[in-house]
């Protein structure tokens, strides 16, 4: 309480102020920043370096975009979802956009989008699927060993699924000191 008997006593206060640390603000940079094209090594290592990335798909009039766990395997990237109104979408139209980021700053980065079929993969549909299927799987559990196990963290994303690479493309930004 207070020593006047209303509200409790504050902390008391130092009412000198120093620069509180701030973000750059854009104006205020003293750097050149460069943007350039991705080769094309350089876009893979990005996405064998990551672990989830946002999938993006169309129908009709609708744009959606959820992020997924993900493998990427030679030119296939391997997920694991839930069944429900996505898949619904993605049969009727497959094509679909993968993204992948690296931020360091606002000018910092460096983004990778990749470009191709979705096909949900199912053990029983036949010797060449039931085999897709399978090296999916193993590709997931190299880096999630769990995954359809007792101990799955997500047992109810029972979908497999590829994407089949069609194009890669990456673009980063960086900043050089002028000072």
């Amino acid at each position: 309480m207070s020593k006047t008997g209303g509200q409790p006593d504050e902390p008391e206060r130092d009412v000198r102020f120093d620069e509180p640390e701030r973000d750059v603000r854009f104006d205020e940079m003293e750097r050149d920043v460069r943007f350039d094209e991705m080769e094309r090594d350089a876009a893979i290592a990005l996405l064998q370096r990551s672990d989830v990335g946002r999938l993006a798909y169309s129908l009709r009039d609708q744009v959606d975009i959820v992020p997924v766990h993900y493998v990427l395997d030679d030119e296939w990237l391997f997920g694991r979802t839930s069944p429900g109104p996505k898949l619904d979408k993605l049969r009727r139209n497959w094509w679909v956009a993968f993204q992948v980021d690296e931020v360091d700053g606002p000018f910092d980065w460096r983004s990778v989008v990749v470009k191709g079929g979705f096909y949900p993969l199912l053990p029983g549909e036949g010797p060449e699927q039931a085999e897709l299927y399978e090296h999916a799987v193993s590709s997931l559990r190299a880096k999630a060993p769990v995954i359809f196990t007792a101990q799955d963290p997500a047992p109810f994303r029972t979908v497999v699924f590829g994407i089949a690479i069609q194009e890669i493309t990456g673009r980063s930004a960086s900043t050089v000191s002028t000072a």
